[in-house]
């Protein structure tokens, strides 16, 4: 059942969270993409690439936690003010499959949007030999929403 009813406090949320996006060193190291931006739902894609992997050709499972959880932080960024930042305090993920490409597709999903904690449920896709999707990864995050603290902002 899709959650997609949140309303964004902020009516430029999705420009706030391209610019923050953009200033990601992180992402842009790793080839990430923003590629979807709604209320509470938030698409990052990630690129499979030699300098990405492990040594079994695979996409390494940090990278892809880091794109996951980038996801997962953008999509309850959707949801709160434009003053506040969030920060992830926790995330468990399953790695369910070997990641494997040419292009993944992290999805984050706000399953409940607090004001101070919300909970996050993230999915990455990846593809069979065929071209088929596969679930890769599952990830549950918790994130906090920080506001008046100088160096934390969108």
């Amino acid at each position: 059942m899709s959650e997609r009813t949140h309303l964004p406090a902020d009516p430029s949320y999705e420009a706030r969270i391209r610019d923050s996006f953009d200033r990601q060193g992180a992402m842009a190291t790793i080839g990430a993409t923003l590629d979807l931006v709604e209320p509470g739902h938030v698409v990052v894609g990630l690129p499979h690439s030699p300098r990405i992997g492990q040594q079994h050709g695979f996409v390494h499972a940090g990278m892809l936690a880091a794109a996951l959880d980038t996801a997962c932080g953008y999509a309850a960024s959707t949801l709160m003010p434009a003053d506040a930042g969030v920060l992830t305090i926790e995330f468990k993920i399953n790695l369910l499959a070997p990641a494997r490409g040419p292009h993944l597709r992290c999805e984050g999903q706000v399953a409940k949007a607090g004001r101070t904690i919300s909970v996050v449920d993230g999915r990455a896709w990846g593809q069979a030999p065929d071209g088929a999707p596969v679930l890769v990864a599952t990830m549950t995050a918790t994130v906090m929403t920080i506001t008046g603290r100088d160096g934390v902002r969108h």
